[in-house]
């Protein structure tokens, strides 16, 4: 069974967030995806506009890492 990292709350739209996510790599290169996964993720924190919930949330991905 997969670890559940955060309750999510995109409801029933959780699913078409990540097919979006994903679209968004569709024929670009490796390092093209990862200069785009540091956009999104500074995109996000400034969407979520609290350095202490990124830090909470960057402290809860790293404890999921393998």
């Amino acid at each position: 069974m997969a670890k559940q990292i955060y309750d999510s709350q995109l409801g029933d739209a959780t699913d078409d967030a990540y097919a979006v996510i994903m679209a968004a790599h569709d024929g670009l290169s490796e390092a093209q995806s990862h200069a785009l996964n540091v956009r999104l993720v500074l995109l996000m924190a400034n969407a979520i506009g609290s350095a202490r919930a990124v830090e909470d949330l960057c402290q809860t991905a790293r404890a999921y890492v393998d």
